[in-house]
C-alpha cells in the first residue's frame, strides 16, 4: 500500500517539474530572453492562491447579475463613445447590471453596449449601416440620486472593445 502512494507522489512530482521545464522553455522560446524563474515561479502561486481566495468563491456562488435601471442613459452613451473613441454609442443597447448588494447606496455595475464605426465610403457613396461594429464592456459606480439610480461619469472605465463580425 505504502508503495503505491509513494507512485503517486512520484507522479505528481515529476508532472510539475516537466510542466515547470516546459513552461520555462516556452517563456525563452517567445521572449529570446532567459527565464525569471522566481518571477514565474511567484505567478503561478499568486494565480492559484488567488483561485481558492474567499472572494472568487463568493463570486462563483453568486446568481446571475441584477440588470439596474438608471436615469442617466445619455451621458453615459456619451462618454462610453468618448472613452472607447468608437463613432456612435447605440443608447437603446445600454444594459446595466451589477452583482453586488443593491440596497447599498453605492456599487459597482459593469455596463455593456453597442457602437458604431464611422460609415463606409464606396465610390463617392456614403453607405449608412444599421448594424453595430462593437461590443463596448465597461465598469463604473452607481449612487441612489433621489428616487433613481445614476451612474458616476468619471468611474466609467473600458474594460474592452470587441469588434463585432
Amino acid at each position: 500500500m505504502a508503495n503505491k502512494v509513494v507512485r503517486i507522489i512520484l507522479v505528481v512530482v515529476l508532472f510539475i517539474v516537466f510542466f515547470e521545464l516546459g513552461l520555462f522553455a516556452s517563456y525563452t522560446i517567445v521572449t529570446s530572453e532567459p527565464p525569471n524563474v522566481q518571477g514565474l515561479i511567484e505567478m503561478q502561486v499568486n494565480k492559484i492562491t488567488s483561485f481558492f481566495s474567499p472572494e472568487n468563491v463568493n463570486n462563483a456562488l453568486i446568481k446571475d447579475p441584477t440588470p439596474i435601471n438608471i436615469s442617466n442613459k445619455k451621458d453615459v452613451a456619451l462618454k462610453l463613445e468618448e472613452l472607447s473613441e468608437v463613432d456612435g454609442v447605440n443608447y437603446a443597447s445600454i444594459n446595466v447590471t451589477t452583482t453586488e448588494d443593491t440596497d447599498n447606496s453605492e456599487y459597482n455595475v459593469t455596463i455593456e453596449a453597442l457602437g458604431y464605426a464611422s460609415p463606409n465610403s464606396t465610390s463617392g457613396e456614403i453607405v449608412i449601416s444599421q448594424t453595430p461594429s462593437y461590443k463596448i464592456i465597461a465598469n463604473a459606480m452607481v449612487t441612489r440620486k433621489g428616487t433613481g439610480l445614476m451612474v458616476d461619469i468619471d468611474s466609467i472605465s473600458i474594460n474592452s472593445v470587441l469588434k463585432l463580425y
